[in-house]
């Protein structure tokens, strides 16, 4: 039986590390995104098999359509497409200089999405067979969070995007599946000034996700104990929800590169 053949945008670090360690374990040939080669050349050497690297930022959709080009070209299309590239900082609509970070966190984590599934759809709906696009949300788009207006509309879109897109696909015969997590041991929630309830290694949250990734689940929360939460988050009234989370704790606001 063929190797599955995986591309992971956000592959040099965090989830999207775990994922491709994850996924070479298992045999698979990767394709792996980022903007960082040095990072990506230190995990491809970590890694079994041979494996294809991009620097490139998801925003810029030629250099995806590139990426998705060579990897295609070099072995078929892709079983999985895993669009992981994410950025996360807090921002704040009444400080002018924070729109710029708000704009890329927009940029990166909906319409660097977009972008990355893009190329890939045209060849997985010819090859056919049993195929993936998997987008990484938050349950940070299910409620807006304090502090960090840019990132959880950015998760929400991401959310209804997806959504939009697994209608789209069904007729195509490649399943979408959302995958909220909560909080990952990442370099991302290392700067969170706060404690986080259910925080999974990232290594263990690949392997959940990989399993909902295998179902071709449509949307799931990982951890479990976050899903139910974000089930009552979403029940709870405007006055109430304002009155828990009005003074919650707030991410970092900062400049992103």
């Amino acid at each position: 039986m063929a190797s599955l053949k995986v591309f992971i945008t956000g592959a040099s670090s965090g989830i999207g590390a775990a994922l491709a360690r994850h996924y070479a374990e298992q045999g698979a040939t990767l394709g792996l995104a980022a903007r960082r080669q040095q990072a990506l050349t230190d995990l491809l050497a970590d890694l079994p098999g041979r494996h294809a690297t991009y620097a490139l930022d998801v925003s810029d959709a030629p250099a995806l359509a590139a990426a998705a080009a060579d990897f295609t070209a070099r072995h078929g299309a892709p079983d999985i497409v895993i669009a992981n590239a994410g950025v996360s900082v807090g921002t704040l609509s009444e400080c002018p200089e924070d729109l710029a970070a708000f704009r890329k966190v927009m940029d990166t984590n909906v319409f660097g999405m977009a972008a990355t599934f893009a190329p890939f759809i045209g060849p997985m709906a010819a090859a056919g067979g049993d195929r993936r696009l998997v987008g990484i949300a938050s349950v940070a788009g299910i409620r807006g969070l304090p502090g960090a207006e840019a990132y959880s509309a950015s998760k929400a879109a991401a959310i209804a995007y997806l959504e939009s897109l697994r209608l789209e696909m069904a007729p195509k015969g490649i399943k979408v599946v959302t995958i909220a997590p909560g909080y990952i041991e990442t370099p991302m929630t290392a700067i969170n000034p706060y404690p986080m309830p259910f925080l999974l290694p990232a290594a263990e949250a690949a392997r959940r996700f990989a399993r909902a990734v295998a179902k071709g689940t449509s949307y799931t929360v990982i951890p479990w104990q976050m899903g139910v939460v974000a089930k009552v988050l979403r029940l709870l009234p405007n006055w109430l929800y304002d009155r828990l989370f009005t003074q919650a704790p707030r991410k970092p606001r900062g400049l992103l590169d």
